[in-house]
């Protein structure tokens, strides 16, 4: 039976309970309107995110790649029967509500494990209550480990003989690229499935469904003006996204309660980037910078490097990448790049933020409407495989130093030929070992710069054509 005790908790705070007409417990409408503001008021301790988490695949939004008709997951559910695998992806886009719904809908045993602070003997120990705890089940109890990339190599490798047996089925889940983080052998045990970010029409649908279904938000007068800056805010990210409404929702408990762009800005001051300076996307958002650059899109160029900036990387970092463009792309091309990128770097470890992205930005936009030209990059890489492939060969004679007389009575520098003693400052000789004197490495990429190389360089060697 419900305690009054209970009831006087959420009494009106002008009025005890013993102000409270007796009449009013004698209706029953009255006392189930009591028990379920009561109900409603425990369910609203969970945050949102939580109360709104899914139980069957019918109500998961988003990755239908995996969970839609004929997606992979899907089929695996529904013949009850899975292997172990590893869910991919970033933040907030269902990869423990999926391990959940497909452990529900198999009745199987669930067991978790958190990479944070579970070691070793933990892992052993849950592996040895999922195997006492099997019996005759068809399918092998599911061990779900969050954050898998953070288990140290000792970790992982205490799962091995588990999966490989077929006594627990491993679901693992990680935001971080599993080719680094998890060991061989047990992602060769694994297959890996990829959770992409959740879409505008995803988020949508997360946001109708959470101020219509759930037990609180539902007896509210919400109404959805604009969804722009929830949008931009929750950056795919489904729990970020009911996050927000959670706060705006508590923060504003009068009704009818508009949200609008307006609203969202005001409550959350600034919206601070997705950005993990250790993790995958530092890395895929300065791959996206340079390739920009590359490609000669100063515009992309510049949106990438504000995505760095916003989400708190290091400008000397960003500077580094400057220097290697310059030399890798733009290269001959445009030998100026190399003194600009220098400069940037220079002047940023100088000022530091925020004025420092000033002349990162400069550097940008220069490299990437620049001319380019990979022809040095492309050289020393051939030379380094040459070198790789022939060896230590050694140094023609003549072209080493003599600083003593036995060197000199032995042929060094014997024969050396002194460009600067001939018309044009050259004169043609052997500078490479003699195995591989017939080899070209630089070729020049077409460009007004390059050209005139080109040129100058086969007037030289008639032997050794550049196209």
């Amino acid at each position: 039976m419900f305690a009054f005790s209970h009831i006087a908790r959420y009494a009106p705070s002008n009025k005890p309970l013993s102000y409270i007409p007796i009449k009013h417990f004698k209706y029953k409408n009255n006392y189930e309107h009591l028990l379920k503001q009561f109900f409603i008021k425990k369910i609203s301790m969970k945050p949102l995110a939580e109360r709104m988490r899914p139980t069957s695949l019918n109500d998961y939004i988003g990755q239908q790649h995996l969970v839609g008709q004929g997606g992979v997951l899907r089929q695996m559910i529904d013949s009850h029967h899975i292997s172990s695998f590893i869910l991919w992806g970033p933040p907030g886009v269902g990869k423990t509500t999926l391990a959940k719904i497909i452990a529900h809908q198999l009745d199987t045993p669930f067991y978790t494990l958190s990479a944070v602070n579970s070691g070793v003997k933990e892992v052993r120990e849950v592996i040895d209550k999922a195997k006492s705890n099997r019996f005759f089940a068809e399918q092998s109890p599911i061990l779900f480990i969050d954050e898998i990339h953070r288990f140290s190599k000792s970790q992982q490798d205490s799962l091995l003989a588990a999966v490989e047996t077929g006594a627990i089925t491993l679901i693992g889940a990680t935001t971080e690229n599993p080719s680094f983080e998890v060991i061989r052998p047990l992602l060769s045990r694994c297959q890996v499935y990829v959770l992409e970010s959740l879409g505008k029409d995803d988020l949508l649908q997360l946001l109708h469904r959470a101020i219509t279904q759930d037990e609180e938000l539902k007896q509210r007068d919400i109404k959805i003006k604009e969804t722009d800056a929830l949008l931009r805010y929750s950056g795919g990210d489904a729990r970020k996204l009911l996050g927000i409404i959670d706060l705006v929702t508590s923060a504003i408990p009068t009704d009818p309660l508009v949200i609008d762009n307006d609203t969202i800005i005001k409550h959350l001051q600034q919206n601070p980037m997705a950005y993990d300076k250790e993790g995958e996307m530092h890395y895929d958002i300065i791959s996206a910078f340079i390739k920009s650059i590359r490609g000669s899109d100063p515009d992309a160029a510049l949106y990438w490097l504000a995505r760095m900036i916003e989400g708190g990387e290091d400008p000397k970092f960003i500077a580094r990448r400057l220097v290697i463009s310059a030399s890798e792309d733009i290269g001959l091309a445009n030998p100026n790049a190399l003194l600009l990128a220098n400069a940037a770097f220079d002047a940023v470890a100088k000022i530091g933020w925020p004025e420092g992205r000033i002349p990162l930005a400069e550097a940008t936009v220069y490299l990437a409407t620049s001319a380019k030209s990979n022809s040095a990059y492309m050289g020393i890489n051939n030379a380094l495989q040459l070198v790789k492939r022939t060896g230590n060969l050694p140094v023609p004679l003549h072209i080493r130093n003599a600083p003593t007389k036995l060197m000199a009575d032995l042929g060094y520098h014997d024969g050396y030929l002194y460009p600067h003693d001939y018309p044009g400052n050259f004169t043609p000789q052997q500078y490479m070992p003699g195995e591989i004197k017939d080899c070209v490495l630089w070729q020049p990429c077409n460009n007004p710069q390059e050209n005139k190389s080109r040129d100058r360089m086969n007037a030289y060697w008639k032997n050794k054509p550049r196209t």
